[in-house]
Parts: structure tokens; sequence; C-alpha cells
């Protein structure tokens, strides 16, 4: 309020000097301008001037839109609202009279500028102040700690509401706890919600009143791309130049002519060039395609959305948050026209900045007076800093104490939120969207959202993108689904080529990550990725096609690392699932094996091909470092005996090698029978094992083809609503403990029960016969009492005569035992001397509670309602 009262002066001293309105505009700069010392000491106000002020002040009118409130009386109960909700306190009236004032002086030397939002009314019809609507509220969720998650619940929780009059703002502004209850809200409540979570989670967020763009204001974002169809930027990753070997072969010389290398370029660059071309006026059509139509209301449309200031919660720089959609937007963007004013649960800023370039050039430095005009003294946002020299001239002004004792003496906390504590409930929270769904149209795509368990099939969340902007040629779809019991995460599924990608997360039976097929049907085209680390066999891919398969390892014993076998065609024409009964018939294998570093290089086998069909065998093994090639071998498999049963003996024929470095031991044809023998054997455990990858192959699909058949959803065990078994177990069991209950009650015995049986049925009870009930109930207790110290009393002495004995026995036969029979022996003592040590204590407590149990027992028949009139005399 210091700067506004210094322009009124500044205005009242200019009247009063006669001055032109240039002028008077003129001197009204450079007042401004000046420091806030050489401020203090210009005209000083009479009384006469002050009523006069006082008197022009009143006569201006804050002109109140009218308009429909969102909820009515017939859908809010006002008296189930708090008492906050429907009256002010006395602090808040003077707080409502603080604003009033502050509106007037505003108005006043602003008539050109629209009124401020201060004090709407809530549900009740009571005007509350702005910063008191804003509630600080920490949420109990882990989800909602960060402003992208707080927005994001807020835009799918609520329902849009378009204000009544797009030029002013609401004349009611509802509380949090009424928006939440009915799910509905014009920005102004989206806004008010949102600062509160995100105050309440550690932010500097504001509530901020403005102008929007259109489609900012309708939340329109049918020219927006969504965000889920932006793939993130992946990272180029510079690929490191292997040092040159230094025997290295030089490339072959290049005998082409570079004429026709020169004109071959020339005409791939007027190509391209002429595809730029008309990609550029195909773009540019596309632009002036969605282009919006010219906005009658550009610049005047009222919004409300809400500021994060940098410096809290680590936030580099600040931004601005749209409500009504979630997105941020940073302070620079163009769907944000103007600022009039803000504010937070503690104070409220008027910005006097000028907003011909948008929020451009705006500075959000809430602690300079100039820029923003502050309502309440006490503010926590600091003050500019001062030069040298302004500091020393206030520090030589006498007046400086004086003035600092006048602002202490205004100042004015700002009173608690009459809000009600702000709480979302675990089903509301879990539901998010009202009724449980929500659609919201993109730009050529369409994403429609649900709540958890709502769909059978767990399906969440439907990403539908189109080729053309009316949307109706459909080009990709995603889908997204949670607590499936299969572990399916995300399918993407892709209407041009057909293609459908499963995504898993961990814990599928079979491992399964990501499966890219187009037909479920076995032997045909597709892609298994699996989690390699759940796997036995370290498989991470499987790609098979109609004649192929190939497999990816990793992490295995054996430095298998991939594996590709080829098939031929079936000799009998059987179902395709029929792989057990009639496999395909391979032709060839391919492995390849990683450099195992206990082997020499020119030993250890890279590759390694079966050709089934030509029966060979060929080996390429790994490279030595300081060779420029590696060894080379080729089997030629035979049978091991020919038509007539005769043994076929190895010869030199039968193995072709190339070796860098010839060995002696290599050459002998009995390393060469051992090596064939021993890929004999390989071969057929690799053969084995294509055929396993077959079977499991038709095992996942069959699998797959009854997960999608069941799609049963997982629950929780502590979701005690949905999981039946745990309800059905938890009501079962409190129908047990009732009815356990209930047949402890039936079966609790009267003390006099089988004493009044001896009386005849329906006989009055005397005096003489109720003394001699009780005499007799007292004695039948105290010989109760008697039997049992003495049953305790009988255990208590056997067990002390067998542990004598069982020493007896041990001190006579002691030389003779063995250490089994002395181990025995100390484990009995040492349970003996434990039941003992029981009985014991169990007599000395039965001795002390006897007396007392028998007086309790003679009180409670004297008080007994079918003896007391007969006892009252021995009492």
């Amino acid at each position: 309020m210091e700067v506004l009262k210094e322009k009124v002066e500044e205005e009242e001293a200019a009247e009063r000097e006669e001055a032109a309105e240039r002028a008077e505009r003129g001197d009204r700069t450079e007042k401004v301008m000046r420091p806030p010392e050489v401020r203090r000491e210009e005209t000083i106000l009479t009384q006469e001037m002050l009523r006069d002020l006082e008197k022009k002040l009143s006569e201006i009118e804050i002109p109140i839109s009218e308009e429909l409130p969102i909820f009515t009386n017939d859908t809010i109960d006002i008296s189930k609202l708090p008492l906050s909700y429907k009256t002010n306190t006395l602090k808040e009236e003077h707080l409502l009279q603080v604003a009033d004032n502050f509106s007037r002086h505003y108005s006043h030397l602003c008539p050109d500028r629209v009124p401020l939002f201060l004090h709407p009314l809530n549900e009740c019809e009571v005007p509350k102040f702005v910063s008191t609507t804003i509630r600080p509220t920490l949420m109990p969720y882990p989800d909602l700690y960060n402003w992208d998650s707080c927005a994001q619940f807020v835009s799918d929780f609520l329902t849009m509401v378009p204000l009544p009059d797009p030029l002013k703002p609401p004349r009611y502004l509802y509380s949090s706890t009424t928006v939440l209850k009915y799910q509905k809200g014009n920005c102004f409540d989206y806004s008010t919600l949102l600062c509160s979570m995100l105050i309440g989670s550690g932010y500097d967020a504001y509530c901020v009143i403005g102008y929007g763009s259109q489609d900012l204001c309708h939340m329109d974002l049918t020219r927006e791309v969504c965000p889920l169809t932006l793939k993130p930027k992946e990272s180029v990753k510079k690929e490191e130049k292997a040092p040159p070997k230094k025997y290295a072969i030089k490339p072959p010389r290049d005998l082409t002519s570079r004429f026709e290398q020169e004109q071959e370029i020339k005409r791939q660059e007027k190509i391209k060039a002429e595809e730029e071309k008309r990609l550029r006026e195909e773009e540019e059509r596309l632009l002036e395609a969605e282009k919006a139509k010219p906005d009658a209301l550009l610049g005047l449309r009222v919004h409300c959305w809400v500021l994060v200031l940098s410096g809290k919660r680590e936030v580099p720089e600040s931004f601005f948050i749209d409500p009504l959609t979630a997105r941020s937007y940073s302070t620079q963007d163009d769907h944000f026209l103007g600022i009039e004013s803000l504010w937070n649960h503690k104070n409220y800023w008027v910005n006097m900045q000028d907003c011909w370039n948008c929020c451009k050039d705006l500075i959000f430095d809430l602690g300079d007076p100039v820029r923003w005009e502050y309502m309440l003294l006490g503010t926590d946002k600091p003050h500019l800093s001062l030069t040298e020299e302004d500091d020393t001239e206030m520090n030589n002004d006498d007046d400086v104490e004086n003035l600092d004792k006048e602002d202490e003496d205004k100042s004015f906390d700002m009173p608690p939120s009459w809000v009600e504590q702000i709480e979302i409930s675990p089903e509301a929270f879990e539901t998010r969207c009202p009724n449980g769904k929500k659609v919201i149209q993109y730009k050529k795509a369409k994403l429609e959202k649900w709540a958890p368990y709502l769909n059978s099939n767990g399906l969440v969340s439907c990403l539908t993108t189109y080729e053309d902007f009316e949307c109706t040629k459909i080009l990709e779809i995603k889908e997204w689904y949670q607590n499936r019991e299969d572990m399916l995460e995300l399918r993407h599924i892709n209407k041009s080529t057909g293609l459908n990608i499963d995504y898993f997360k961990p814990g599928h039976p079979q491992a399964l990550r990501v499966h890219s097929y187009k037909s479920m049907q076995p032997e045909m085209d597709r892609v298994m990725e699996f989690y390699e680390t759940a796997r036995v066999d370290g498989l991470l891919k499987r790609e098979e096609t109609p004649k192929t398969m190939t497999e990816y390892y990793q992490g295995r014993s054996d430095f298998l690392s991939y594996r590709h076998v080829t098939f031929g065609p079936r000799v009998k024409n059987l179902p395709l699932n029929s792989a057990e009964s009639n496999p395909r018939p391979m032709e060839k294998i391919t492995e390849r094996f990683s450099r195992n570093l206990t082997k020499p290089a020119d030993e250890d086998v890279a590759e390694r091909v079966f050709l089934i069909a030509e029966e060979r065998i060929q080996l390429r093994y790994h490279c030595r470092d300081d060779h420029i090639t590696a060894n080379k071998r080729e089997f030629l498999r035979r049978t091991e005996v020919d038509s007539k049963g005769n043994k076929i003996i190895m010869t030199p024929d039968m193995c072709i090698s190339f070796e860098v470095e010839p060995m002696e031991h290599t050459k002998k044809l009995l390393y060469q029978y051992e090596a064939m023998m021993h890929l004999k054997r390989e071969e057929k455990l690799s053969r084995h094992q294509a055929w396993e990858s077959e079977l499991e192959v038709l095992e996942i699909l069959k699998l797959r083809e009854e997960e999608e058949e069941a799609h049963t959803l997982t629950i929780s065990i502590y979701d005690t609503k949905r999981n039946k078994k745990s309800k059905e177990y938890r009501e079962a069991m409190e129908r047990v403990m009732h009815e356990e209950h209930l047949r402890q009650v039936e079966t609790q015995l009267d003390y006099l029960a089988p004493f009044l049986a001896q009386l005849p049925p329906g006989e009055k009870l005397t005096r003489w016969q109720a003394v001699r009930i009780k005499d007799e109930c007292l004695s039948d207790f105290k010989q109760r009492l008697i039997d049992k110290a003495n049953l305790i009393q009988a255990r208590f002495e056997k067990e002390t005569q067998e542990l004598q004995k069982k020493q007896q026995w041990y001190q006579e036969n002691q030389v003779t035992l063995t250490p089994e029979d002395e181990d025995l022996y100390l484990s009995y003592c040492s349970q003996a001397m434990f039941r003992i040590r029981i009985l014991e204590q169990r007599l000395s407590r039965h001795k002390e509670l006897a007396p007392l149990k028998y007086l309790a027992l003679e009180e409670k028949l004297y008080k007994d309602p079918r003896l007391v009139e007969f006892l009252k005399v021995f009492v």
C-alpha cells in the first residue's frame, strides 16, 4: 500500500499546483523512479484534504458481475458445512475492509484497468478473501509429491466448467473440499486446488489471474501434439574407433570415375532439393489448415493458472502450469497474454508492469514494489537491495526509524484458511476420472483413460493415432494395462502394417518381455524378447520366420551368444502345431560363441556351422590380437558304418584346415577324429535344443491365447473390497467368533444353580434357605480351593521324588555311563527342575489368591439379587 499511498500524494500535489495533465503524468513517472526516501519527504496531507480524498474514494463503484453459480443450493447441503464456511471472523472482516480500501485506491489510481479479484463469494454466499481460500495440504500419497503428478491428478479428477462470462472473473470461488466432492469447477477452482497441493508439497506456487488464448481458456488441445506420441530424443553415442593394428590390410584402390561420382552427387542433391521443397509445401499447407480462426476476443479472455517460482524444491526456472490440461509452459509462452494479479496463502500482489508483449518481458521479483504492488505488509518476499549511496542517505535520515515503526503498526497478518483440511479418499484417488472414464482429444490423436479394475481386461489408457485431422483413419493404437496376471503392460497395434507388439513387466511365467507378431499362428513372423536374468539358458531374444529361427543369448557358461536355424519343407502336410510329432527338417544350424579367455584364441571356436543336408561341419576360431586372420576348419561328416556294416576309417581328406600357425598335434588323425566325434555330439545336442525352442514357442503361443481369453486381474491381499477370498475368509472368521461368543454366554453356568436346584420347583425362597444356600456355596468353594492346593502339592512331591530317584541312579551308575546317557540325564534334570519350579510358583500363588477369591465370592453372594433381601441382617 506504500506505493499506492505515495501515488495518491503525488496526484493531490499535482492537482494543488494545477499542472497540466501531461505534465502531471510526467511528474508521476518521475516520482515512481525516485528512491523511496525522496518520496517520503513530499507533500503532507491536511485533515481537510484527507476528508475530500475519502469522499472521492467512497464514490468509486466497483462493478461485480452477475452470474449463476456452478453449484446451487439444491446440490450443496449448506447445513453440513462448518461454521467457518458460513461466517467470517473478526480478523477476516478486518481483512475484507483492508481489501476494499486497497481496491478503491487501485481503481482510483488505475481507472483504465479492470477491478481486482479480491473477495468472491463462497458456496454459502459469504465473501471470502482469495488468499484464505488456499489451504496448503500435503497429500498422504507419494504419487502426489511432485508438481507434474499433482497437476495431472487435478486435471483428471475434475470436469471443467467454462466461465459464464469469458471477459470477467467469476463471482463465486468455492472451497477445494466442495470442488473435490462434486468433481467439477472452472479454471479458478482448478488453480486453487492445485496451488493448495503444490504449496503443501513445498513449491513456491501462486494463483494467477490474467488473459489467455482461446485454446487455453476452452481446454482445447486439438491443435496440440499428444505428449505420449513424442519420441524421446535418443542420445547419439560416439563410436570409439578401435586402434589400428600393426599389420592391417590396405583397402583396395578406388578405380571409379570421379566425374561420374560428381554427376551422381549432383543428381542426388537435385532429387533431395525437390523432395525438401515438396515436403515444405506440404507442411505449409498443413499449417494453414491447422491455423485457428481469428479470435475476436483475443487478449480479453480471462483465465486463471498457476505460477511456480524457482528456488524451492530445486526448481531451476520459473514456469506456468495450466491446471485444466496439466501442461507446463514457459513464462515466455504465447498462450499467456497478460497478468492482472497473483496471490498465495500469505499475500496478494498486483502486476504494475506493462503486458504489451504478453508475459515475455515480465519479471517475477515479487519483492520489487515498483513492479509488484503487494496488499499486506510483512510479506516474506525480499525487498530490492539498495545501493550504498541510498543506504547512506537512509541511515542519515532522521525519520527512517519512525517510518519503520509506522510500517510495523500497519502490518497485518493473513488469517488462517477457512477451508477444511483437504482429504482425498483412497477410492477417489484410485478412480481419478469422473465416473472412472475421461476422453481427451489431441491433434490427430485421442486419449482415453479409465480407472483401474473398471475394465475386466485391466485396460487403463488407450491412445488412438489417426492419419487425418478429422480422425477417421486409424494409424495405430496403444493400450496400457494394469494389474494383469500375465504382466501385460502395453500393447502397440499398427493398423497400417498389422504388427502387434506386447510389452510385459517382470514376472511372466515364461519370462517374456516383448512379443512382436502379426499372427498368433505358429511358424509365422514374430520376435520374442525375454528377461535373461529370469531364464536359466540366458535367452535374450528369439526371431522366427516361416523358414528360420534366430536366438540371442547372454551370460551362458558355454559362451554361446547366437544360434540361427534354417528349416526345410515338411515331408508330410500336417497341422502347423504338430512340431512335436512332425518337426520341420533342419538344413543348417549356425552358432556363434563369445571369447573364452581361458583358452588360446586359435583354439577357441568363434562360429560353428552344421550343414546338415550337406553333411559338413565348418568351424571358425577367434582371431588373435597380433593376427589379421583366424584359423578355419571343415569336417566332412560321414556315417560311422557303410552300407555293408563295415566301420569307416578317418582319412585326411575328411578334415580341411587353414591354420595361421600350424601345430603338430592338430595334424594328427586322432586329434581330428576326436574333434569330429565331439562335433557330432554337439550337433545332436544343438538339433535337440532347436527342437525344444520350437516346442517352447508353441507353448508360449498357447499360454498367450489362454491369458487373452481369461485376462485375469491380480488383486492385492490388502484390497479388502475387491479381494473376494480375503473378504469371505474375514466374514467367516467374524461369524465363527460371534458364534463362539454366543456359545460361551450360553454355557456360562450360574454359581447358585446347583444349590437352587435342590429346592422344590415353584417354592418361594425363605431366609433360612437363603442362609443355608450361602453357607453350602462357600463351603463347596472352600473345598475346591483345598482340593486344588492338594493336587498341586501332590504333583510337586511326585516330581521331586522322581528327580531324587534319577539322581540316585546317576550316582550308582556314573562310572559306566556313556556320553549319550549323560546328555539324556542332564536334559531330564533340566526339564524336571523347570516343572518343579513352575509347580512351586503355582502353589505359592494359589495360597496367596485363595483367601481373596473366597472373600470375593462371599461379597458377591451378599450382593446377589436373589439373596440380598434375606442376607441384609447378616451384613
